[in-house]
């Protein structure tokens, strides 16, 4: 990892800075902490998340007790050095209440759906592929074997074309869903992670 640019960052007159902790592969907002320079220090020599405690007023290691750490992937600082924006991999929920965010109660608007979901619904079937096969069609699609996961990609392709042509408009969004399903579980017979797809999607749009 790259060494920090410390006269760049600009501390509180306690010696805090606020950081903003995202998911490195769904781009989900997870958190909001604070560190000081000590706890920085340790995140970077460990690669996983030290805060500092305001409540508590002592070094606060993420997960240290409940296992639920996160592997620091990238270490960001807003254009004013004073907001850091840490992209992780959780190893579990980031919210004391087990939820996966603690950016969870709604308080103005009507959600437009979460566009981090498809991240999270990664994470989901990488689990859910070493699970009984009588209890997750996913376990039990990927033990048919890759002849079969391509089958049904292809299917659920046809399918969302056919909904597509016909102008359903219900149809397409409920066939494009089983696609992209599919998709992702031909990914995973293939040992491609979502970071790879990303990467190349970027490449295609990056400037000339």
């Amino acid at each position: 990892m790259t060494t920090l640019h410390w006269d760049t960052l600009r501390f509180d007159e306690k010696g805090l800075i606020p950081v903003i902790v995202q998911d490195a592969l769904s781009g989900k907002v997870l958190m909001m902490a604070w560190t000081n320079r000590a706890a920085l220090e340790e995140t970077v020599a460990t690669g996983e998340m030290v805060f500092f405690s305001r409540s508590r007023g002592e070094r606060w290691h993420k997960g240290e007790t409940s296992g639920n750490t996160q592997r620091l992937r990238e270490l960001r600082a807003d254009c004013d050095g004073d907001t850091l924006l840490a992209l992780v991999e959780p190893a579990g929920p980031a919210c004391h209440t087990g939820k996966e965010s603690c950016f969870h109660n709604p308080l103005w608007g009507t959600p437009p759906g979460d566009p981090a979901f498809l991240g999270t619904l990664w994470r989901y079937l990488q689990k859910r592929k070493n699970d009984s096969p009588e209890e997750s069609y996913t376990a039990r699609l990927l033990g048919k074997g890759i002849t079969r996961v391509a089958q049904k990609i292809g299917e659920e392709g046809l399918e969302t074309s056919l909904a597509v042509a016909l102008q359903d408009r219900e149809g397409a969004v409920y066939e494009a869903s089983d696609l992209l399903y599919h998709l992702l579980v031909g990914l995973l017979a293939l040992d491609i992670s979502l970071e790879e797809l990303w990467r190349e999607l970027a490449s295609r749009h990056a400037p000339k």
